[in-house]
């Protein structure tokens, strides 16, 4: 009979995470990263996130012709505008006229959806540089 796969009631939680039968897949890729490198981590892509769904909302919203007097369309476009703006003029946007609706792409949304991700991973990858510097 094989022992390896039995936890004794009371035993160390510690031992029982370090056990043998648990490879390093179980064991966080965090757990030796200091606090305040995980929490930084965490808040830039937190707000990587809520930059990314209000632009896909606004892209969504151009791309179906949503229209513009709704309350909440307007918010979503005055609060994308500050975030779309430097990359207005890229490229330039499409539009179609619908019977209804007006449909714009505007490639600048897709633009904006790239550099934010990649400064918020090099701020992620620069925080991270500092965390090993420091000894952890």
């Amino acid at each position: 009979m094989d022992d390896r796969n039995k936890h004794e009631p009371g035993e160390d939680v510690k031992n029982f995470r370090s056990d043998s039968n648990y490879g390093s897949s179980t064991i966080s890729y965090n757990d030796h990263l200091p606090l305040w490198y995980i929490k930084s981590r965490n808040a830039i892509y937190y707000v990587l996130g809520v930059i990314e769904v209000l632009l896909a909302f606004r892209f969504l919203f151009k791309f179906l012709g949503a229209n513009q007097a709704s309350g909440f369309v307007s918010l979503i476009y005055t609060i994308t505008g500050i975030l779309s703006a430097p990359f207005k003029g890229i490229f330039s946007s499409f539009a179609t006229e619908g019977l209804s609706a007006r449909s714009v792409f505007e490639p600048s949304d897709i633009i904006a959806f790239i550099v934010y991700a990649i400064i918020a991973w090099g701020l992620v990858k620069l925080i991270r540089l500092k965390a090993v510097r420091d000894g952890h």
